[in-house]
């Protein structure tokens, strides 16, 4: 079982491992849903956490549909993350009629062979999950887990999707599914008992007072860690 939390810098990062995290998800800009940290960020993070860190590669808020001058951008961020020692990013592309981007994912892919690949919620606005799943299988290789919410706002009201995900996973011993937006100490237990995940991916859920300008709290990690009886 292992716990990611989303952390915008390098204290946030020190707290998530002090209290049991097992990995993060690095990004800026999180009331647009998060995008690409800072040169700045990303470097200090790197040299300072004792725990694997996920950075996030997304150039901009409106959607998920890139061009080639987003491409440049985010080719250019990932040699970055290379160079500061990094080899894990959060990445997803689709088309504009809701498939994977395949075009785009070979690009990242290949300009990235031996990074750690973390497929984000763009996930959730395809047509079809099950279908975008078995797409991304073929890619198991590179692409070892796939952040969502199973097609809905949040995990909790999608937790038989989430389940169907996690069959279908299980099944073609593909990418492991994140299940993630909306989870907190609260729900985290319920929510687990009905799809049967192996990873969580926690934000405000995992703060003082639901608050991103606040530091991680303890108690909630100690209550998500017993909710799973890790």
């Amino acid at each position: 079982m292992k716990i990611e939390i989303i952390t915008l810098n390098a204290a946030d990062t020190r707290q998530a491992a002090a209290f049991g995290a097992d990995r993060v998800e690095l990004v800026s800009a999180i009331h647009e849903g998060g995008l690409t940290p800072s040169y700045g960020t990303i470097k200090n993070v790197l040299s300072t956490s004792a725990i694997p860190v996920q950075i996030m590669i997304r150039p901009h808020s409106h959607g998920f549909v890139y061009d080639e001058t987003d491409w440049k951008t985010m080719k250019e961020d990932i040699s970055m993350i290379r160079t500061l020692g990094g080899n894990r990013i959060v990445f997803g592309c689709i088309t504009d009629d809701g498939q994977i981007d395949e075009h785009l994912l070979n690009k990242v892919l290949e300009h990235a062979p031996d990074f750690d690949v973390t497929f984000h919620r763009a996930f959730d606005s395809l047509r079809s999950q099950l279908d975008g799943y078995r797409v991304l299988h073929k890619y198991k290789k590179n692409i070892k887990r796939i952040l969502t919410s199973g097609g809905k706002p949040k995990a909790k009201d999608a937790t038989l999707e989430l389940k169907q995900l996690v069959a279908l996973s299980n099944e073609l011993e593909g990418p492991i599914i994140l299940a993630g937006s909306g989870i907190s100490s609260d729900n985290i237990g319920s929510i687990h008992k009905q799809i049967g995940t192996s990873e969580y991916h926690i934000g405000s859920g995992a703060r003082l007072d639901g608050d991103f300008s606040k530091g991680i709290d303890r108690n909630k990690m100690d209550h998500i860690r017993r909710e799973l009886a890790i």
